[in-house]
């Protein structure tokens, strides 16, 4: 079995985004090893989970029940309340890496880490399975290749989309502020900026249709080789499940 380190900030990532993964990657038996920026147990951003703020648009924008349910079983795992932090991830031996994302202010060291950008290239360009949704997929825009590129430069990508981004945000804009604006510059932005060619990145279908457990379609990834991305929370079933085929391909070779 594969042992999958997962990245999150101290505060704010998204429940959806960690815990779904978490929970199919412990039921296909890998390892999975935690690691946050002080090494203390991370927690999500609490608005996602309680609904609370999103008055009319709670439904649609805080993490349904069955990310809730991951997230509170996560939440109590050995691996979650005993992580590493990324100094000590940079150093350690992993055969796989994922990336989930969130939007809040609290995320921003973890998408500007520059240890956690040094393994997610070490890893990619070592050629073991890195995975990145929504915010996540800024950790390996962000990272450098040899040639001083990014690590996405040649690679097909989705990340999230200046639509749905956009849309959030101005649902929310005036009794939440910035809350939905990690950034001046939208994700998709700042994606397609890293690549060679803006034809690479692929925003998926328009639709706010959730994947679950016993019906992946309305999920959304791109993979392109051992790199596989995803758009937001309503992938996460989907996303997770290719995750996870990734790891059994390799194990087989």
């Amino acid at each position: 079995m594969a042992r999958v380190l997962i990245a999150i900030p101290n505060d704010d990532f998204d429940p959806s985004e960690s815990a779904i993964p978490w929970k199919y990657l412990r039921t296909a038996g890998h390892e999975v090893v935690f690691a946050t920026q002080d090494g203390l147990p991370g927690e999500c951003d609490p608005r996602l989970i309680s609904g609370r703020g999103f008055g009319p648009f709670k439904s649609l924008l805080m993490a349904n029940q069955d990310a809730r349910v991951a997230y509170a079983a996560m939440a109590q795992s050995p691996e979650f309340r005993n992580p590493i932090d990324w100094k000590a991830a940079l150093s350690g031996a992993f055969d796989a890496l994922l990336l989930p994302g969130g939007h809040a202010p609290a995320v921003r060291p973890y998408l500007e880490s520059v240890d956690l950008q040094q393994k997610t290239a070490e890893l990619l360009l070592a050629g073991k399975p890195v995975a990145a949704i929504c915010h996540g997929v800024l950790v390996a825009a962000r990272a450098l290749g040899p040639d001083g590129e990014s690590l996405l430069f040649n690679r097909r990508t989705t990340a999230l989309p200046k639509s749905m981004e956009r849309s959030a945000w101005m649902l929310t804009c005036l009794w939440l502020g910035d809350y939905y604006r990690t950034y001046l510059q939208w994700v998709e932005d700042e994606v397609t900026d890293a690549l060679a060619h803006v034809s690479q990145f692929d925003p998926g279908p328009r639709s706010l249709r959730r994947d679950s457990t016993s019906d992946l379609t309305p999920g959304f990834v791109v993979r392109d080789g051992n790199w596989l991305s995803a758009r937001w929370p309503g992938d996460a079933h989907r996303f997770a499940s290719e995750f996870v085929a990734m790891l059994a391909e390799r194990q087989t070779h």
